[in-house]
Parts: C-alpha cells; structure tokens; sequence
C-alpha cells in the first residue's frame, strides 16, 4: 500500500530539514532597496566613493605601498602615468600615495569638525525649544550673534586664538557650524513637543527627562542627523580651505589642503598638482552631498 502511495507521489519523503524561508516582509523590503539603488547609479558611485575614502584613511596600505613622505629627485615633476597615477611632485615624492594617505588627516579633522557642531549645536537646540522662555531667548539670541559672522572668517579667528594644527582647525570649524544645528534642533524639538504622545506622557506624570530621553530626542534627531552628512561635505572644504592658508597640519604632512597649496606655485609646469588632490576633494564633498539628498527625501519617500 505505501509503495503504491509513493509511486503515486502522495508520500513525499524530504531527504533532510529543509531551511526556514524568508518571511515575505523581508523580502520585499530587500527587493524594494536593491530596486532604489538600481534605478540610482550615482548614489551607488557616491557610497562606493566614501567607502574608498574611509578605506584610505584607515588602511592606507590597501591602496598604496609607497611611502608618502620619501622622494626620488630624479623623478620630479613626473606627469600621470602607469608609474604615478597622480603624477610627483616637486621632490619626486608620489602624488597618489600622498593623498592616500593625507585622507587619513583630513577625515580626522572632518569627523572632529562634524561632531563638536553637532553636539554643541543638538544640546543648544534641545535645550532652548525644550525649556522655552528665557532660557529659549537667551540661547538664540546667541546662536543669532554666531549667524551673524561668516562661518570662515569665524573659523580664522578662532584657530588663530587656538594656534594652527589640524585638531584646532576642527575645533574651529566645528564651532563655526554651531548655529546652524541650534536652529534644526530647536524647530524639531517645538515640532515634537506638541505631539498628542508627548503631551500624553505629561499627562500622566512621566518626570521632564523621560519625556526628554525617550519621546522628544528620538523624534526629533532624525533632520539633525540628515544635516550632520551634509555638514560632512562642507567641513571638507572649510578644512581644506585652512590647510590651505596655512592652518592646518605641519609640512611634509600631506593634508589635502596643504597639498593643494603646495602645487599652486608650479600651476604652469604641474598641473597635476594642485588639480588631482583638489578633485579628490570635489568627488568627496558631491558624493557626500548626494547620499544625504537621498537620505533627506529620496528613501522616505519610498
């Protein structure tokens, strides 16, 4: 009888545990972001930029064996080529190495930049549309005062109270860019503060820091964080715009900024070596400027 089954293919016998399937949730959400890259090449290109960017400042070495710092005279002022994708400069040291390995300087200084403005600026903002009162009008007419100053020539002063390093030059970009998170996080927190939940958890007595902790700053993080990768791209360039005064990392430190400054006395003859490190730094602040549209409003809306 079972062998008449079996043949009829009623018993079907699996020949060991099969593996438990995707739910269909899942699924479709990995088929809906493969879809939203695909229809975006030049997001893919600017991920794939700021992950070899990353990669450079972390492990040079996957990118370049040369030492950055060491020159052959002979080889001075070497065009592009197989030999030297960048080009030398003009102590016949190699160009690519040195921006390889000057990406490790200027994302140092970037991400300090990045994260004293928006820790500074996020706890401003939250404290002035979470107080309010005179405690929201004191802090304002703070962060109106910094607006007030053109983010560069508030960023020169500051390092030149500081002193020159690529550290301070951070420190004073960050604080340049201080106001502009005062303002998203202030407009986010008096946005979230009105919410039926929050006023919900007040009502039944949850303590002002609950409400704080565990309503307000989770809802009102996300712009704030949309402005941290755009502010990524603009800390870029205001770096490399002190490094290129003069501000930044000492020499032979290969700064892109520095780097820059270095070629722009030999513009006629080596080209390659003010243009090279300055793309490097034009294809870094796009790609960066193109992953936070897509986060502002691209993937929200899918």
């Amino acid at each position: 009888m079972s062998s008449t089954l079996d043949a009829l293919g009623v018993l079907d016998v699996p020949d060991g545990p099969r593996e438990p399937e995707p739910p269909p949730r899942r699924r479709a959400g990995t088929a809906r972001t493969v879809r939203f890259f695909l229809r975006r090449p030049g997001l893919v290109l600017s991920v794939l930029v700021i992950a070899a960017v990353v990669l450079a400042s972390f492990w040079p070495g996957l990118f370049t064996s040369r030492d950055p710092l060491t020159g052959v005279p002979a080889q001075a002022f070497r065009a592009p080529g197989a030999a030297h994708w960048f080009g030398t400069d003009e102590l016949g040291r190699d160009l690519y190495a040195r921006v390889v390995h000057g990406a490790a300087l200027s994302l140092k200084a970037t991400l300090i930049a990045v994260a004293v403005s928006f820790v500074a600026g996020g706890l401003l903002g939250l404290l002035a549309g979470f107080a309010g009162r005179w405690i929201d009008d004191a802090l304002m007419r703070f962060v109106d005062v910094l607006l007030s100053i053109p983010a560069l020539f508030l960023s020169l002063a500051l390092v030149t109270a500081l002193g020159y390093g690529t550290v301070k030059v951070a420190v004073a970009v960050g604080v340049a860019s201080v106001a502009t998170f005062a303002r998203v996080m202030r407009s986010e927190v008096l946005r979230v503060r009105q919410a039926v939940f929050v006023e919900a958890a007040r009502s039944c007595g949850t303590r002002w820091y609950a409400i704080l902790g565990r309503h307000v700053l989770p809802n009102a993080i996300g712009p704030v964080l949309v402005l941290a990768t755009l502010d990524f791209g603009t800390a870029v360039l205001a770096v490399s715009s002190l490094s290129f005064l003069g501000y930044g990392a000492a020499p032979p430190a290969p700064e892109w900024g520095t780097l820059i400054s270095d070629g722009r006395n030999y513009l006629a003859n080596a080209w390659w070596m003010t243009a090279l490190p300055g793309l490097t730094i034009a294809a870094t602040v796009l790609a960066t400027n193109r992953i936070a549209r897509a986060l502002d409003g691209e993937w929200g809306r899918r």
